[in-house]
């Protein structure tokens, strides 16, 4: 299974919406053939594993990051494909978390005197899909918030000055990060001091390009903003606080971006309302890259389920822009607790992550 599942991380990026799964097939103690999905619209994992076993997969037990699909969509069940291809044994990591289907697939195997069974490294194959599970059972994007600060707890200098705080290989990270995700958000005074691109920019390989979103509820981005003039596969959309004059519109549309307009009654956009018009979209995931007020804001209207927050060995002293704007608690207790912690160094860079809210893993604390 642990090597199911790192057939499926090479998936990471490619198959949104579909899980990342990965499939290997053993038989007399000797592994026969390995798959993994690798983009959503092609084969499972479990296809690719037959194919590559072929007729070695007669009596052979196969080993699935995910429970097999026992329902046509873009492809057809792979159940059909493991009765045919001779299987004998199936073990599942976890069931498919879809609420219309899960235990289907593995149901419909046992029915055809398949031993199958499901729960081997169950907490790994969770966390793969982390962001597929919380599509699947709340339609909603899963929400994750990077932020990189200096020691001393700032996000830029008095002057707002930010480049760079954190060195290379962390800055790499989170392209990697952008590649996972659906769609990557800021706010307009990031636009406005940066300039960014927002795409994705991998070393030694192409990477997917996410949505870029920005909040802008005046409507005063520059026509000259990067954002605008792009080439990319994916769409930059442009989220005001109430609808935009004609000509601002066609402007920005002329560009090639979408405008989608909320407004709360006072001219703001409200966040918990937006991330719900994303899973109407479509988009499973969402990285904010956003500056101290995007940040506050999120972390307040409880949207955010996975923190990457990034130090680097330099203090800005005295006055600096902290990495939350806007009205924090009046006690301790009222803090937002950040749980299942990790750590990890890039150089000197420390990067600290871990989860806020409850997204249908298991997310109490572990032994190691």
């Amino acid at each position: 299974m642990k090597m199911a599942l790192e057939l499926a991380e090479q998936g990471r990026g490619w198959t949104s919406p579909n899980p990342m799964v990965g499939a290997v097939i053993v038989k007399d103690g000797t592994v026969v053939g390995k798959g993994f999905h690798q983009a959503a619209g092609t084969p499972h994992a479990e296809i690719h594993a037959l194919d590559d076993a072929g007729e070695k997969a007669g009596g052979a037990t196969l080993y699935v990051s995910l429970e097999p699909c026992n329902h046509t969509g873009r492809t057809p069940p792979c159940t059909q494909a493991i009765l045919k291809s001779g299987i004998k044994r199936v073990v599942a990591g976890m069931t498919d978390p879809d609420p219309r289907i899960t235990g289907g697939g593995l149901d419909f195997l046992k029915s055809q005197g398949i031993d199958a069974s499901v729960g081997v490294c169950e907490d790994a194959c969770q966390r793969i899909n982390e962001i597929f599970i919380k599509y699947v059972t709340t339609s909603l994007p899963f929400v994750i918030l990077k932020c990189a600060a200096t020691m001393d707890g700032c996000i830029a200098t008095r002057s707002g000055d930010s480049k760079w705080i954190t060195n290379p290989l962390s800055r790499q990270f989170v392209h990697e990060l952008r590649h996972a995700v659906d769609a990557v958000m800021v706010g307009i005074g990031t636009v406005q001091k940066d300039d960014p691109r927002l795409t994705t920019r991998l070393e030694g390989h192409k990477g997917s390009d996410p949505m870029r979103i920005v909040l802008d509820r005046g409507l005063s981005i520059a026509p000259d903003a990067q954002l605008l003039h792009l080439t990319s596969d994916s769409d930059t959309l442009i989220v005001t606080g109430s609808e935009p004059a004609a000509d601002k519109r066609v402007l920005i549309e002329e560009s090639g971006a979408r405008l989608l307009a909320l407004n709360d009654g006072a001219g703001q956009i409200d966040l918990t309302v937006l991330v719900g018009e994303l899973g109407k979209m479509g988009i499973t995931s969402l990285l904010i890259e956003g500056g101290s007020q995007v940040n506050g804001s999120a972390l307040r209207a409880g949207i955010v389920d996975k923190i990457y927050l990034f130090y680097a060995p330099k203090i800005c002293g005295g006055e600096g822009i902290p990495v939350c704007g806007g009205t924090g608690v009046n006690l301790m207790e009222e803090s937002l607790q950040v749980t299942d912690i990790s750590v990890r160094r890039f150089v000197d860079d420390v990067m600290i992550e871990g989860y806020l809210n409850n997204t249908g893993v298991d997310r109490s604390p572990r032994s190691n």
